[in-house]
């Protein structure tokens, strides 16, 4: 399939006083690891356009959507808009803080981010180039776990801690497949989407960092050469993480982020010889929009919080120490207070959530559907292999903002996981009601009946 396209970069490297994001204390940058970047990649095919703006942050909140939608508006870019342009983000814990809610946000960045992000686009908007799409399917399952575990106690727990005896069995599965979706130009491949479910969450500390998607985008592009893009777009993996339990080896360090993101680029080298020109001469986008109930609390629910921050009154962050899920689990006084804080916090804010969901169709054979937020990988399974079974589909997740200034999104479980336990079970970190991966199964249902 013949095709135009655009891409162009802009860092986005932190040069104001921010907390990294990612984990429940304060952690402001000191300095600079590897760089932030955010990549735009565009696509023409006759009068149609469609683009993917591709983030190195924790995700892409609504407000920061906004701005960059506005931007390319009052730039003059008006074939570029909510509709068929999906933003989305690494999901990287080593950068900039950009939730208006969280602590440690500076409100100076997002216009940075935004002005970045703009420019990239209005690069990208002059120097288009033609060009054949290509695809394949890989898969590298060395990386990726399950990190709910059911516990001898019948209840589930989020990263338990390695080689815990009190560890039955994950409490679901994984998806190792990685699609690929290329362009080439004069038989060179000039871009490549790996569509890779994984967290992105191996360093820890406060260097800026792309983590291991940084490893795996520079190994790639240094393989395919000058002007070449590579974005690793995150696969649903709000259940999936990198610790294997069965081994007391450290994994939370920058050569961890390094094993990974090489071993990835490693896989997917070995897939490019095999990719296949799309077939077709078609390009249609669409979008659709799913409006969610915020997260049902019972009254013992709110009474256990109450009863838990009077209970660790005196505890706060104030702490050097990274906090985790890991200190969830572990019970550790600072973060159940913090989570109870954050499920009165839930309590008093009642408004729905708009979703938003984009998607780009090449030909009859590909597909590029959008997931909000940090959805469980059996959610993007279901929209891979029971909604478009007949296509190449890539899922990038924390995509498009959540229709909520308040909330900086948050995981979306399957109905069936709550109520078990877990980080991902709280409401701090789950703010949707028990229905929302329903409602986005079958908002995208709808959307495929256009294609």
């Amino acid at each position: 399939m013949k095709i135009q396209f655009a891409t162009a970069r802009r860092c986005l490297n932190p040069q104001i006083p921010i907390s990294l994001a990612g984990y429940f204390n304060v952690r402001m940058w000191d300095r600079v690891l590897d760089d932030l970047e955010v990549r735009a990649v565009l696509f023409k095919h006759g009068p149609d356009y469609a683009g993917i703006l591709h983030f190195d942050l924790v995700t892409v909140p609504l407000e920061l959507c906004d701005l960059i939608l506005d931007g390319i508006h009052r730039a003059g870019i008006t074939e570029l808009t909510r509709k068929n342009l999906t933003l989305t983000a690494t999901h990287t814990h080593t950068g900039p803080e950009v939730r208006r809610s969280i602590r440690g946000f500076n409100p100076d960045y997002l216009p940075f981010a935004a002005q970045q992000a703009v420019e990239a686009v209005r690069e990208a908007f002059g120097h288009w180039r033609e060009g054949e799409l290509v695809s394949g399917l890989t898969a590298d399952a060395r990386f990726l776990f399950n990190r709910r575990y059911w516990m001898k106690n019948g209840r589930v727990k989020t990263n338990p801690g390695k080689l815990n005896p009190e560890i039955v069995r994950p409490e679901g599965e994984i998806d190792p497949e990685i699609p690929l979706l290329g362009i080439r130009q004069n038989g060179k491949l000039q871009v490549l989407l790996c569509n890779i479910v994984n967290h992105a969450d191996t360093i820890g500390g406060n260097g800026v960092s792309a983590d291991w998607n940084g490893f795996l985008r520079r190994t790639l592009e240094a393989k395919l050469g000058k002007g070449s893009m590579v974005c690793p777009l995150a696969g649903a993996s709000g259940n999936i993480n990198h610790f294997d339990v069965s081994t007391d080896r450290g994994q939370t360090c920058y050569a961890e982020a390094e094993r990974i993101g090489k071993g990835y680029a490693e896989t997917i080298e070995k897939a490019l010889a095999e990719l296949a020109e799309v077939p077709g001469d078609t390009m249609k986008t669409v979008f659709g929009e799913v409006a969610v109930p915020p997260r049902r609390l019972s009254e013992a629910e709110i009474a256990e919080a109450r009863a838990t921050v009077e209970k660790f009154a005196d505890q706060s962050f104030d702490t050097h120490a990274d906090m985790t899920s890991e200190d969830l689990a572990k019970g550790t006084p600072s973060v159940l207070k913090f989570f109870a804080e954050k499920l009165l916090a839930l309590a008093e804010n009642r408004e729905k959530m708009r979703l938003y969901l984009t998607g780009i169709a090449f030909g009859e054979s590909v597909m590029i559907a959008s997931l909000p937020s940090e959805p469980f990988t059996e959610i993007g399974l279901a929209l891979r292999k029971g909604i478009f079974p007949g296509r190449l589909c890539l899922v990038p997740t924390l995509a498009d903002g959540t229709g909520s200034y308040r909330n900086g999104g948050g995981y979306i479980p399957n109905a069936w996981n709550y109520g078990r336990g877990g980080y991902e079970d709280t409401p701090r970190s789950n703010p949707f009601a028990e229905e929302t991966a329903a409602a986005l199964l079958a908002g995208w249902r709808e959307l495929a009946k256009q294609i």
